[in-house]
């Protein structure tokens, strides 16, 4: 028997990506950049509802006070849905047109990690963000093919960070100041593995990462060993989830980019595991 099912609905995301549990909501909400869309599952009665957006969009973090933050490709907006609002915060790339958000998260005390990349995967000009509360973004690392999965230990002594195209999986150090430090490769994929894309980190702090092209989704041990791998049947696995009351529902999301129509390519996917996961920190500003 499979250990998972596919979310039906009748459209599948060209780039599924930026998932989020909302408890406030009741729902999973995820990303489709290229379409640009956002979509949202009720947990309540399984209703897939979609947004058309205005231009690429890599992430969304919820705010303390209602709405979301947004990483689109022109930069940071506040997003409200039902009627849909979108206020510009700011570029941090205006040097960059051909750059867009990628992958996004806030850690527990709220502050957004992101990064970006060249919107069709050319160079290194990807940088690692950090947006605080006051609404000032800082560069904290550079030189990105793909940005990808920041993710944050239980502890917040370290983040995880991934280069998608060098197939690494980056570990800092977390400083008393809100930065980070000392970048170590932390997990390096083999070949046949695919590529490291978004992550999340469950109860027991064991990191569980989407696999770009190899068809899964597996769970590292604190340590960086593996523990475990799913496979899935769509090919480009980008990003994982824990939802629910409980946040013992594991999501993934996929890509039909540049793969023949399929039913499983692009497609989101429910996991059964027998793992937790951790409540998304929420912006406060």
């Amino acid at each position: 028997m499979a250990d998972w099912r596919i979310i039906e609905r009748d459209v599948r995301d060209e780039l599924g990506e930026g998932t989020l549990w909302s408890a406030r909501d009741n729902a999973l909400y995820w990303t489709d950049i290229l379409a640009p869309a956002l979509n949202r599952l009720s947990l309540a009665d399984g209703r897939v509802e979609r947004w058309a957006m205005p231009e690429m969009l890599g992430w969304i973090v919820e705010r303390e006070q209602g709405g979301f933050i947004a990483g689109f490709q022109s930069g940071f907006a506040r997003l409200s849905l039902d009627p849909l609002t979108i206020e510009p915060i700011g570029d941090p790339e205006p040097h960059l047109p051909d750059n867009r958000m990628n992958d996004g998260k806030a850690d527990a005390p709220g502050t957004i990690w992101c990064g970006t990349m060249h919107k069709d995967v050319q160079g290194e000009s990807g940088t690692l963000y950090r947006l605080t509360a006051d609404g000032r973004w800082t560069p904290m690392d550079s030189g990105y093919v793909v940005t990808n999965g920041p993710a944050f230990s239980n502890c917040g002594r370290w983040l995880y960070h991934t280069d998608t195209g060098r197939g690494i999986i980056y570990r800092f150090e977390r400083t008393d100041d809100g930065s980070v430090s000392d970048r170590q490769p932390f997990i390096r994929f083999g070949e046949g593995d695919g590529a490291p894309d978004g992550m999340t980190v469950d109860a027991q702090d064991g990191l569980w990462v989407a696999h770009w092209g190899g068809g899964r989704v597996s769970r590292f041990h604190p340590d960086g060993t593996l523990d475990r791998a799913i496979d899935l049947p769509a090919k480009q696995v980008t990003n994982v989830a824990f939802a629910g009351e409980k946040l013992d529902r594991l999501f993934a999301t996929s890509a039909a980019t540049g793969l023949p129509p399929s039913e499983y390519d692009g497609a989101l996917f429910e996991i059964e595991t027998d793992a937790t996961g951790v409540a998304p920190g929420r912006f406060p500003g």
